[in-house]
């Protein structure tokens, strides 16, 4: 029996992935679950990041995960006899962030990419993402080197381990929707579409580029010889600057994705609710999430709404406490946190004036004075009439005379 290869384009410890982990690991059953810690290995927080990593999926995927440590291979024959065969007997095997050259060099000349494509033929499952996902194909993009560091544009050697199995030669692109560059272009795992073409230029012929955008995950069945598409973006296969587009939600045969087709594979009844209709998805970063609630929080300040206020408040510490587990270091966290306090401020600013409408407020006592005004004229005591008006319009409530009796603002 063959298994599942995942392949994520970013947000694998992200809340918009807890839907797709849940699914994929019901697969598993009880067979162990490893993170492969090799793409961050040289990161100084290494050891931060897979304990995120395992409480991610402890408390919100429901799962528990052990850290499997290569970040170089080991020179004690015991510790690498011991990694190898914990990689070997894993029914699920996860790497993510970080360098996929630094990777390559960890994996190379080494038993772990014959280990990874043996688990895909033996029936494991493989979810590989960001800088994980890059190793994959017959080649890599050095995407430091590139963007960090302005080297040249070029392709290093990849594992090569989705060709066998898919049939068909293959690069992988996450992030392939990136717009962190805002005004400048970022898609494309940040190369943009200039230096894709130009690389795009540089591989043989018959290779296709798979590209995954960020928070989407694209679930091949080599059994069932499908490619599903979960999560929030896009699966987008390219050849020679032409694309076909899978939306998510979409079923489609392996088969078919050489040739650029898109043949549908019906979904069958009970299938996971991820394949379904569902409910709207989760923003895709800390960020548009922190965004959303903020303006929901102007609308009910500008409503003097306080329970909505309050609310908004709420939810955005509990997504910042869901966000807190992604192993994708950005200063969002930060940010977020400067909404909530902004968010706070203002709160205590409306309660410091008074969060009840003033004319609710107001209204009984203009309206004892506004009658006592009434029956002064009636009365032709337009003395005490002006006095009232006055003294009113100089606490800033002015009153109009109408044909159907007085009016008043502040």
């Amino acid at each position: 029996m063959s298994g599942v290869l995942v392949i994520m384009g970013s947000g694998e410890t992200a809340p918009t992935m807890v839907k797709p982990h849940r699914a994929i690991l019901e697969q598993v059953g009880e067979r162990r679950a490893v993170l492969l810690d090799t793409p961050y290995g040289f990161q100084s927080n290494a050891d931060d990041i897979s304990a995120r990593a395992v409480g991610y999926f402890a408390a919100s995927v429901g799962r528990q995960i052990d850290v499997l440590s290569w970040r170089r291979p080991p020179t004690d024959t015991l510790e690498r006899e011991r990694a190898l065969t914990t990689l070997r007997e894993a029914g699920w095997v996860f790497a993510g962030p970080g360098s996929p050259t630094y990777a390559l060099r960890q994996w190379r000349d080494t038993p772990v990419p014959d280990l990874i494509a043996g688990k895909l033929r033996d029936g494991g499952v493989v979810c590989f993402a960001s800088a994980a996902a890059l190793t994959l194909g017959s080649h890599a993009i050095p995407v430091y080197e590139i963007y960090k560091a302005g080297v040249e544009p070029h392709w290093v050697p990849g594992l090569d381990l989705v060709s066998p199995l898919l049939g068909f030669p293959a690069v992988i692109i996450p992030h392939y929707d990136n717009a962190e560059g805002g005004h400048h272009d970022t898609r494309y795992c940040y190369l943009g579409e200039g230096r894709l073409c130009a690389m795009e230029a540089e591989l043989p012929e018959e290779t296709l580029i798979l590209g995954v955008d960020e928070h989407t995950a694209v679930l091949f069945d080599l059994t069932a010889g499908t490619a599903a598409v979960l999560g929030n973006g896009q699966f987008t296969i390219r050849h020679g600057g032409q694309s076909t587009i899978h939306p998510p939600g979409s079923v489609v045969a392996i088969a078919t994705l050489a040739s650029g087709g898109s043949a549908v594979v019906p979904v069958p009844a009970g299938a996971p609710p991820d394949k379904a209709p569902a409910q709207p998805l989760p923003e895709s970063s800390l960020k548009a999430a922190a965004d959303a609630l903020e303006a929901r929080f102007d609308i009910a300040l500008a409503a003097r709404d306080v329970d909505a206020c309050v609310a908004a408040i709420l939810d955005l510490e509990q997504i910042i406490v869901d966000w807190s587990a992604d192993t994708n270091i950005s200063d969002e966290g930060e940010q977020a946190r400067a909404v909530l306090r902004s968010m706070v401020v203002r709160l205590g600013e409306l309660a410091h004036g008074g969060a009840r409408d003033p004319r609710e407020v107001l209204g009984p006592y203009v309206s004892l004075l506004l009658d006592l005004r009434t029956k002064a004229r009636a009365a032709r005591d337009f003395a005490t009439s002006d006095e009232i008006r006055d003294r009113l319009t100089a606490a800033g409530v002015e009153v109009r005379d109408t044909p159907a009796g007085p009016e008043w603002t502040i």
